[in-house]
């Protein structure tokens, strides 16, 4: 069983930091990035929003097949895995301290309406997002949640780390928990890694950047990015259907075909984040509170947003259950887990 996790946020740079943390001899991360073992006791659910039940089938949820993921660490390592919805998740925080009381813990947290721009675009550069307005589609959560769409698709939700921390204080003493920026991933790697391989107890100075994956894309909202798009989450209903099937066999292609001219995420307007800024502004006084720090940036006027790592690195593809590679390689070899 891992001796830490990555525990979130989702879109808040986890992928890039799995795989630097694994090129750190003293830990070993997981081969598949989200394992998302913890998220459901006995198997996960058959059905969703769209891809969703295609998603569920890649969950690795029997404790053998688990374990198996770190049957090749090295002795003395320390063993890994970055699952970023745990953190939302209370159910599966409840897990990791029954399962894993000694565990540390490492959490992501980033500007909550860059969060949920970031979380959108994934999914309509995907072709399953069927709203192609942003703050439309925020509109729509309570909605999404109560037909029970996977916590993916939570936009909102997933960036209230307030309530998420405070609830998680209760579980594991703030000593094994570890809390950082996103932007400190983007501005500051070398000291960041540092700080997370001081926290795990390994040694310093061994890494210097962080690679730059599953950088998120942003098609045009054209009329045949709607066509494939619909095409898309048609796949996804069908493969969901097809005991065996992996999404890359109907979804793979399209999405490909989807992201073969896109551009970096678009930077929000003014009035988009003000649109937004209330759905979070209590819990961001919550989050205050908890960490005892300032994250009043998160509410301001700013001169920097959209895609802050640039546009996705030539021939990447966007990861598909964590797992980075060239787009024809991540769809041959893995199947379709966001």
């Amino acid at each position: 069983m891992p001796d830490f996790l990555v525990i979130g946020a989702p879109k808040a740079g986890t992928t890039a930091l799995h795989a630097a943390l694994a090129r750190h001899p003293g830990l070993f991360m997981s081969p598949v990035k989200e394992p998302k073992f913890f998220l459901s006791d006995g198997p996960p659910p058959a059905k969703g929003g769209p891809g969703d039940a295609l998603t569920y089938r890649e969950h690795i949820w029997r404790r053998p097949d688990y374990e198996a993921l770190f049957n090749a660490a090295p002795p003395g390592t320390l063993r890994g895995e970055s699952t970023p919805l745990y953190l939302y998740d209370r159910a599966a925080m409840r897990r990791i301290r029954e399962t894993l009381p000694g565990a540390r813990l490492i959490a992501v947290v980033r500007d909550p309406v860059e969060r949920a721009h970031s979380n959108w675009t994934h999914l309509w550069s995907a072709g399953l997002e069927p709203i192609g307005d942003f703050v439309r589609a925020c509109g729509e959560e309570e909605r999404r949640i109560a037909a029970g769409w996977a916590s993916f698709w939570h936009y909102a939700g997933l960036g209230r780390y307030g309530e998420q921390l405070e609830y998680l204080f209760t579980l594991f003493p703030r000593e094994r928990v570890l809390v950082l920026r996103y932007r400190l991933l983007v501005d500051e790697p070398r000291q960041t890694l540092d700080q997370i391989c001081a926290f795990l107890g390994v040694q310093t100075g061994v890494l210097a950047e962080i690679p730059r994956q599953n950088v998120t894309s942003h098609p045009e909202s054209t009329l045949g990015h709607r066509a494939v798009s619909m095409a898309q989450r048609t796949g996804s209903a069908v493969g969901a259907r097809i005991p065996g099937l992996t999404a890359a066999t109907l979804t793979g292609p399209l999405e490909r075909f989807l992201q073969r001219h896109s551009r970096e995420r678009q930077p929000l307007s003014w009035d988009q984040r003000q649109e937004l800024i209330p759905r979070f502004e209590p819990d961001i006084g919550l989050l205050e509170d908890v960490l005892g720090e300032s994250f009043r940036d998160w509410i301001m006027p700013r001169d920097r947003s959209g895609g802050m790592v640039g546009g996705r690195p030539t021939g990447q593809g966007q990861a598909r259950n964590g797992r980075p590679g060239t787009s024809a390689e991540a769809l041959s070899r893995t199947s379709g887990a966001r």
